[in-house]
This record gives C-alpha cells, structure tokens and sequence, in this order.
C-alpha cells in the first residue's frame, strides 16, 4: 500500500505548483518518491518471477522525474501532478513494450501497459506480426481475464488512423487493430485502492492478464 502522506503531497502540490513551495516541501517530496519507489520495487520483484525480461529491473530505471518539460507547452507549471513509472524490459526509455504504474490522486490514477505511440518503424513491425499472427493476437485481447480486466485495447483520441493503412485492405480481419498507433490498455485505481493493504495483490493480478500482450508486442519489435 502507498501511504496517506503521500496521497496528501500531490495533493497539496496540485494546489501550490510553484518552485518556491516544492523547495519548502522538498522533504515531503523525498518522502512520497521513496514510498512510491519501494512500491515499485516490490512490483518488479513480484512480477520478474512470471516476466524475467524485468526482474533485473530497479525502480530507479523505471520512476519517472516529477519536472515537467515545459519548453513547448502553454502549460508552465513546473512539476507533475502524479508519480509514474514504467517497467520495461531495458528501463523506461527503452522502446519496448512493458507496465505503467501512475499514482494521481482525485481519480486520475491507473495501471495497464502495453506500447504507446509507437514510433514508424516499430508500428511497422507490430502491425505485421498481428496481421501475420491474427488468431494469437486475437485470443490475447478476448480472453476472458484480458475483458473482465481491460475491456478492451484503448482507442483515444490520436490513437488510430482514421482509414487503413498503406499495405493493407479494409476487409481484412484485424483492420481495427492494425489501425492503431498506440497497443495500450489500462484499469483505473481509486484512491481507497492506492492506501489499501491489497494494492500490490491489484496490479499484480492486472500485469499477470497483460503479460501476454506485453510479450507478443515485444517479440514484433524484436524480429
């Protein structure tokens, strides 16, 4: 379980986003980094006994930085209002595919995974091995665990064509996913879930239903 103090500073920062009360505030900031950190680490160690692609991992490689990159957005509050990792086979910078944690408090906090907005050449690829492995990837996606758990593949704004691809017909049987730019799903947590004693026992069991896609996507990016 994350702690309620924790909870209570992103909380206290989404109200008071300015350098100035982050520095005041810096301890209680250690504090939730290394709550939620310990968390992290207690995921990665759970689950590198089913995925050994990340069971080297450290949350170190996987905690994103709390600053915002404000550089291109209207947006110049200086930090985020959430604490996020992503464990992924070779770190979060790593172009593979793997699991998201985000912790945000007032609804906004969920776990899933998959790959997000892939890059051209590796949408390339996984477009290919769904269009090559359509029955596999199918089977991954309806399972009955991947459905109670997901529902289904996220389909937000921007993360679709709107037409079918170059290369591909529109009677073909996997067109809907082959569209995609984006092979993500997610479950969101409340905030009762983030301080309760069975959170681990929560994203486990979610990560345990998505290692399957994890796995078929990171096999196309690796061919």
């Amino acid at each position: 379980m994350l702690q309620k103090l924790t909870l209570k500073f992103l909380k206290d920062l989404k109200n008071n986003n300015t350098r100035e009360w982050f520095e005041k505030n810096r301890s209680l900031y250690e504090s939730a980094r290394e709550d939620f950190a310990a968390l992290v680490n207690a995921v990665i160690k759970q689950l590198g006994k089913k995925d050994p692609a990340i069971a080297s991992l450290t949350a170190k490689e996987c905690v994103y930085r709390i600053n915002r990159d404000v550089r291109f957005s209207k947006n110049k509050a200086p930090y985020k209002n959430n604490l996020a990792a992503s464990i992924i086979p070779g770190g979060k910078k790593s172009i593979n595919a793997g699991y998201y944690i985000q912790i945000q408090p007032g609804g906004n906090s969920f776990i899933g995974g998959g790959r997000y907005m892939v890059e051209p050449l590796e949408l390339k690829k996984i477009r290919q091995e769904i269009d090559y492995s359509w029955e596999e990837f199918n089977k991954i996606i309806h399972n009955k665990k991947f459905v109670a758990c997901y529902g289904e593949l996220e389909r937000g704004e921007g993360m679709a064509l709107s037409r079918e691809p170059k290369g591909y017909e529109k009677d073909n049987p996997a067109i809907e996913y082959i569209r995609l730019k984006s092979f993500v799903a997610t479950v969101s947590l409340s905030d009762a879930d983030l301080t309760g004693s069975d959170l681990l026992k929560k994203i486990m069991a979610a990560f345990e239903t998505l290692q399957l896609l994890v796995t078929f996507l990171n096999r196309a990016l690796q061919d």
